[in-house]
């Protein structure tokens, strides 16, 4: 960079998180010969891993997948033991990663970033304990899921016993031994936590609002011969991971299930259940979420799956989503979630039938019935997608606050920068395929896209680079339609940001596949960022007239 004003810069990019997007970042940023400061909450990398500690935390795409492809020393070496790891597994690679790459110098912890405002030509970071960090650029790699939803619970301060959201879990652990838990939600944390507390608790009270489609992960051990099969393999997989909706290659072709009889539709599902996972069920048929009559047999299917299992005909129609298509919310994916509502100390507490009414100092009460527990466990979620964003006070040109700029709803274009913020990156922010997959292989791409995008300011001399609002709004409109060519939108859900009072509602992620939305980056950046406005070394007021 060129100027004094440039060079007196701490750093060249300052980022916000160290989870799978930061560590990449920062590796990839300083390979090009960038100076980078990550600043991170947690005292450890991990993002997500390092929070979600819960008995049960799992991933739900698969280990293969569900890892780093920059490095085939990396990917060859790693042994992962199970097919879908654990959160303890997930960690330790994350750790593996930031000391074979040597990442720790580049990581400030315990450091919780409060504020980030746009000075005329760059960044400033300040933390919660009051140190800032100037950058060039700021890049959020903050995590889609990574903002507990607050709860909104009368009585909760009340309550006597232990009470903590599943993503802040005691570092010192939770025993469970002789002791009465209300597990409240029944997401992908309530599915994989019911069954380990109900293992080890006296009595387990599970309060479920809205009943998911839950489908069996499948999950094993992974054999060596299997691991050799797939390192001999990875570059042809992760090329066809690339080149997919998901981020996940495909195992087979499939056709759609539109014109099959429902015998033929049947014998594929039965195939499908066995072989287990979101991908394998959510794709037995290629029209399974833009047709209405192949969603309703896939869901009539899962619902017959759970009044096989669950013993209790109640019980089992409790759990059994009637009220939006299959797959309009992310699946669950469960190891003996079902099977749980079979033991005698689990029982499950509709809340459409006996609303929750209140927390008391030594319970709860629903449907005017009281329940005695010593320990609330709230797996009610997150402010996805666009929350660890709001929850820092970002503010770009003239002090616009991010807010205030999403107040009708989040919108970014691609969803990588956002009008009025120059020089401001997002990873998986709302707009891209954020949650819709895997989002290890959505955040590769942007993060290889917006390291690709700073080399070449660099390199051709630009000082800043930003959208429009009609560049935001164009494509928050675009992502709208797409969406709504598929059955994601008939749900109340996070996808939508319903999930938190007063969001608005706007359909958040690009339906359209990490493959096609690949190719809109790539030619955004083949034609030198058309559509967005690049202006000369740090000079705001060419900037502020486009």
């Amino acid at each position: 960079m060129q100027n004094d004003e440039v060079s007196s810069r701490d750093v060249d990019v300052v980022v916000v998180g160290a989870g799978f997007s930061g560590l990449y970042l920062a590796h990839r940023a300083t390979q090009m010969g960038l100076s980078v400061q990550v600043l991170e909450a947690g005292s450890g990398v991990g993002g997500t891993w390092f929070w979600n500690t819960y008995p049960g935390a799992r991933c739900d795409v698969e280990s293969i997948d569900y890892s780093y492809s920059f490095s085939d020393e990396l990917q060859q070496g790693w042994v992962w033991s199970e097919r879908y790891a654990a959160q303890e597994e997930i960690l330790a690679y994350l750790n593996h990663v930031a000391d074979r790459f040597d990442l720790r110098r580049h990581i400030r912890f315990d450091t919780r970033v409060s504020t980030a405002e746009f000075d005329g030509s760059g960044w400033v970071v300040t933390t919660e304990q009051g140190d800032t960090v100037s950058a060039t650029f700021c890049v959020m790699a903050s995590g889609g899921l990574s903002a507990p939803k607050k709860p909104d619970i009368a009585g909760l301060d009340d309550f006597a016993g232990q009470s903590f959201h599943t993503a802040r879990w005691p570092k010192e652990g939770v025993e469970f031994a002789g002791k009465r838990v209300a597990i409240i939600g029944t997401g992908s944390t309530g599915v994989q936590l019911v069954p380990m507390v109900a293992r080890e608790a006296d009595q387990v009270y599970v309060l479920q609002r809205t009943p998911n489609y839950v489908v069996p992960a499948g999950n094993r051990p992974l054999g060596e011969g299997e691991l050799d099969t797939v390192k001999a393999t990875y570059p042809e997989r992760r090329q066809n991971a690339r080149r997919t909706a998901s981020g996940v290659p495909a195992a087979a072709k499939p056709g759609p299930g539109k014109d099959l009889s429902d015998a033929a539709r049947r014998e594929v599902y039965e195939r499908m259940w066995a072989i287990g996972g979101a991908p394998a069920i959510l794709r037995g048929f290629t029209d399974v979420m833009t047709d209405p009559g192949v969603n309703v047999f896939v869901a009539d299917f899962a619902r017959e799956k759970i009044a096989q299992t669950v013993r209790d005909p109640e019980t089992a129609e409790s759990l059994s989503q009637r009220d939006f298509p299959f797959g309009a919310k992310r699946l669950c994916l469960e190891t003996d979630y079902f099977e749980a509502y079979n033991r005698p100390n689990v029982e499950l507490v509709d809340l459409r039938k006996k609303p929750l009414e209140r927390v008391t100092a030594g319970g709860f009460v629903a449907g005017g019935e009281e329940y005695a527990v010593d320990v609330i466990l709230l797996a009610i979620g997150f402010d996805a997608i666009s929350g660890a964003v709001t929850e820092i006070d970002v503010r770009g040109r003239d002090g616009v606050s991010l807010k205030d700029y999403w107040a009708d709803g989040p919108k970014a274009t691609l969803g990588l920068q956002v009008a009025g913020f120059p020089n401001l990156f997002l990873v998986n922010g709302p707009g891209s395929p954020a949650v819709l997959g895997n989002v290890v292989a959505f955040a590769e791409q942007h993060v290889e896209w917006i390291t690709d995008c700073i080399g070449y300011l660099r390199d051709n001399g630009v000082g800043t680079i930003e959208t429009t609002p009609e560049s935001d709004e164009t494509w928050a409109d675009h992502v709208d339609e797409v969406g709504g060519q598929t059955l994601y939108v008939r749900a109340k859900s996070w996808y939508t940001g319903e999930n938190v009072p007063g969001k608005p509602r706007r359909f958040l992620p690009y339906a359209g596949g990490l493959d096609r939305y690949r190719d809109r980056c790539d030619e955004i950046a083949a034609k030198g960022y058309d559509g967005f406005v690049l202006s000369r070394e740090h000079d705001p007021a060419e900037a502020a007239s486009g």
